[in-house]
């Protein structure tokens, strides 16, 4: 049986800029008055919670659990930079407080998708690498493409490079409906093609014409996914990352309408509700 769980991405609290970074306890009171009963925080969020003593008192005073953890660089180069190195590598260290977080890697869209296929390698040396020593030290890990214009990995020929590309041994992928259909791809279609990689799902919205949309206001049919996820007995999170422009005045606002879709329209679906 399938045992799907809910979460809260963070990214709707960075949209109305630098106001809510290091503010992740009362984030995490809103995720957990809103019905999930996880979160995953981008590490910029952290602030004094990057202390893992802290970080658990906190989930614990919130009734959450640390989904996953999302860690957003360049990744540019063929081999990770000292910096980059030195930030994963504490990440991983963290991590090894919290054994049953998924360790998400993001890369920063550039501006341009100029010396695709190089880049494309580049990242894909990179977060494999990665992978590698955090599956050396029993954390799970996943890669999470986006799609805006100088993201690398946007379109359906992008993704058959990435899906290829990822080292299935330490690394699984995490298909984000909203990015997907920004991409001009069936967001269903390519969670079926490559759903024996899936170990973390985002969920958002879209308007047909592309336009971020509130959660079930826009065209992408979350409830169809949900339902396939089910059946494939999808054991993991699914994490709710609303982008729509209300997020940019009200991020506490547009997540509480998020949980109450979730309560309406996925919940039900999932029995028995965990």
């Amino acid at each position: 049986m399938a045992r799907i769980r809910l979460g809260c991405e963070t990214y709707t609290w960075q949209m109305p800029g630098e106001q809510f970074k290091g503010k992740l306890d009362h984030i995490m009171g809103i995720v957990s008055a809103s019905g999930f009963s996880g979160i995953e925080p981008e590490t910029s969020f952290f602030g004094p919670l990057a202390d893992p003593v802290l970080m658990k008192e906190t989930l614990d005073r919130h009734q959450l659990q640390l989904a996953a953890l999302c860690h957003v660089e360049n990744w540019q180069n063929p081999e990770e930079t000292a910096q980059e190195k030195e930030n994963a590598d504490k990440w991983i260290d963290y991590l090894t407080h919290f054994p049953n977080t998924v360790y998400l890697l993001v890369q920063r869209p550039g501006t341009d998708r100029r010396n695709l296929k190089v880049r494309q390698q580049n990242l894909l040396q990179c977060v494999n690498a990665i992978a590698e020593r955090a599956t050396y030290e029993g954390i799970e890990c996943s890669y999470h493409p986006n799609s805006p214009a100088g993201s690398i990995f946007r379109t359906e020929e992008d993704y058959k490079v990435l899906l290829n590309g990822l080292n299935p041994q330490h690394i699984g992928y995490t298909p984000d409906t909203g990015h997907i259909a920004k991409g001009g791809m069936d967001p269903l279609s390519i969670i079926k093609e490559y759903h024996e990689l899936i170990n973390l799902v985002h969920y958002k919205d879209m308007y047909e014409d592309g336009r971020w949309a509130p959660t079930g206001q826009g065209v992408i049919d979350l409830t169809a996914i949900t339902q396939y996820l089910i059946d494939i007995q999808y054991n993991g999170w699914i994490i709710a990352e609303d982008e729509c422009d209300e997020a940019i005045v009200n991020p506490d606002a547009v997540t509480r309408k998020f949980g109450q879709y979730l309560q309406w329209q996925i919940k039900p679906l999932l029995k028995p509700v965990t």
